[in-house]
């Protein structure tokens, strides 16, 4: 029978699209669930502040009665404008192992866009860097993020079939703490600090950190991640509402700030216990006992043995000059003390050497490789 797509028009209908991947994958052991109430905030276009600049419609597709495949189709003319190009985004795609699944969700991701007048489709990308991206090609057998995406073998296959070709590749690393700080390294940081007159700056009380450097950090997150492939800049409404949403939930000992002598923040490291685990128990819920293994994550003592690096950002002027060995002389004994074996990098561009070099003194293992894909349309 054909496959019918059906466009997202009811809160039944968004609460289908959220508990697809759910499905889909449960009872997979790397896939992590995202977190439900999570979800439906990010496909709100109130509460979402990137709506300001972005246009979204999200589709279902149907085979013999049942729900086969979800995906969004978004166009970021923020991102269109500073790359001077006409892309749509395919986003949250999942599909059963069926080419006739896969063929109608692209393509309605397609008509879509070329009603709109863009001339290539991208992804699987969000509405900003701040979403999960990129499709798995490599690491099926390893343990998801709650930041990235966790897809079936088949995806990439489906991909290459329907013509779709590598536009870019990001790279992932488990880096495992060291016994000690490696003696080099430290010298680094040791060097840095002087010659730069820098500070290391930490906090104990949330909404301290967020009046003092809430809206530093996102700036310097606009600053550091502007080359970066897709990236289009934070808006005010945006930094407003991530200093809201993260700055509460994390544990400071984790978060690292880096300043000049006039206290201008020049680089910054926050890291969190890993929730992978515990979005696996909760099922993506809050309610009813969801909450209570998120918190043993973030807060009890005994906690997973892998720690997220969320965000690494480096002023643009101190960038290959040595000051992430100055955030991690600092990060690691905390590591240690809580019990951490290794940290996942979460993505990387694959071309992007400056970050990749900053794990040249750990033991690290690449054993994760995502893909951004891209295909003519116009």
């Amino acid at each position: 029978m054909a496959v019918t797509i059906k466009k997202v028009t009811t809160r039944r209908d968004l609460k289908r699209f959220i508990r697809f991947n759910y499905e889909l994958y449960k009872g997979n052991p790397y896939s992590v669930p995202d977190l439900y109430d999570d979800m439906l905030g990010t496909f709100n276009k109130k509460k979402n502040a990137a709506f300001d600049f972005c246009e979204a419609d999200y589709f279902l597709a149907y085979k013999e009665g049942k729900l086969v495949g979800r995906v969004a189709a978004i166009i970021n003319s923020r991102a269109n404008a500073t790359w001077q190009k006409k892309e749509v985004r395919f986003g949250w795609i999942d599909f059963t192992d069926d080419p006739e699944v896969s063929e109608a969700l692209l393509g309605a991701v397609e008509s879509w866009g070329k009603e709109r007048g863009m001339t290539h489709i991208q992804g699987p990308l969000g509405f900003t860097d701040m979403d999960a991206e990129g499709m798995l090609v490599e690491g099926f057998d390893q343990l998801g993020t709650m930041a990235t995406i966790y897809n079936y073998p088949y995806y990439p296959q489906h991909m290459e079939r329907l013509g779709y070709r590598k536009d870019a590749d990001w790279v992932e690393f488990k880096i495992y703490i060291p016994d000690a700080i490696p003696e080099k390294h430290q010298r680094i940081s040791d060097l840095i600090q002087r010659k730069y007159d820098l500070k290391i700056k930490k906090y104990t009380s949330a909404r301290k950190i967020a009046k003092d450097y809430g809206q530093a950090i996102f700036e310097l997150v606009n600053e550091a991640y502007t080359p970066l492939y897709g990236y289009s800049a934070l808006t005010q409404r945006q930094i407003d509402q991530y200093v809201r949403m993260y700055l509460p939930i994390l544990d400071l000992r984790m978060v690292t700030l880096v300043t000049d002598r006039d206290d201008r923040l020049v680089a910054v490291g926050i890291s969190m216990p890993s929730l992978s685990e515990a979005l696996q128990k909760s099922h993506g819920r809050l309610l009813p006992f969801g909450w209570y293994h998120l918190l043993k994550a973030l807060f009890f003592k005994r906690r997973a043995k892998m720690l997220d690096l969320l965000l690494v950002a480096v002023k643009p002027e101190y960038q290959n000059k040595g000051v992430n060995a100055l955030l991690f002389s600092d990060l690691i004994p905390v590591y240690q003390k809580l019990g951490f074996e290794y940290a996942e990098s979460n993505p990387e561009l694959e071309l992007n050497d400056k970050v990749q070099a900053q794990w040249g003194y750990f033991r690290t293992e690449q054993h994760k490789r995502r893909r951004a894909y891209i295909k003519e349309i116009g």
